[in-house]
């Protein structure tokens, strides 16, 4: 997993709330279970026009021209501003995925779906919650300012916006440690190697028959 610490990053806006997770990443493109390859289809039924299939080319295909991630100064941009309740519905993980192949790294809201909010941390998906007057106002100047670019300092919890102003925001410190160390729950596990090693080594020595 990629180790968070500071984005600088171009704000995309999504106005509009409790965006669920079929939402996020339709049901047809579930059948992997890699990782990798789902941005393309990131909000596929709202970003096209038409029907998107598992394993399609995408180059071709019509783009809804009002969608936000389709709009030429958003292109680039690595952090979602959302509504509240982001990431409802099934708890698929591959809802996180999709957004982390399509290169997002910081989701701000006022609330999140709770096994969502789980999972962005588990795959370096920093999200952080904030008061709704504070979202509000950063949909305004968003929308205000082409080019709108903050900073998200995870070691110091800070957000650093254009006008210099700051805002600190909480996490959870175990998820803050995985984050800055880039650890999800298979790096967590490797780090106890040698212990478990150790224990396999015992138990042959106990009980050989378990590994005949």
């Amino acid at each position: 997993m990629q180790k968070f610490s500071v984005e600088t990053g171009l704000v995309i806006p999504m106005d509009r709330p409790n965006v669920d997770t079929d939402a996020i990443i339709p049901k047809q493109f579930l059948k992997s279970i890699k990782r990798t390859g789902f941005g393309p289809n990131l909000f596929d039924e709202w970003r096209y026009l038409d029907h998107g299939e598992p394993g399609r080319d995408n180059t071709g295909r019509p783009l809804n021209p009002e969608f936000e991630l389709n709009l030429p100064r958003y292109q680039g941009g690595t952090v979602l501003l959302a509504r509240e309740n982001f990431g409802c519905g099934s708890s698929r993980e591959h809802a996180v995925w999709a957004l982390d192949d399509f290169g997002i790294r910081v989701i701000l809201a006022p609330s999140f779906a709770d096994i969502f909010f789980s999972n962005t941390s588990k795959n370096g998906i920093l999200a952080i919650q904030l008061d709704e007057e504070i979202i509000n106002q950063l949909f305004a100047e968003v929308d205000a300012t082409p080019g709108y670019k903050i900073e998200v300092d995870l070691p110091e919890q800070r957000i650093t916006l254009p006008s210099g102003d700051t805002l600190s925001f909480e996490i959870d410190s175990f998820k803050k440690h995985c984050l800055i160390e880039g650890l999800d729950d298979i790096g967590l596990t490797l780090q106890h190697t040698v212990d478990i090693q150790a224990y396999e080594e015992k138990r042959k020595q106990e009980a050989p028959w378990l590994f005949s």
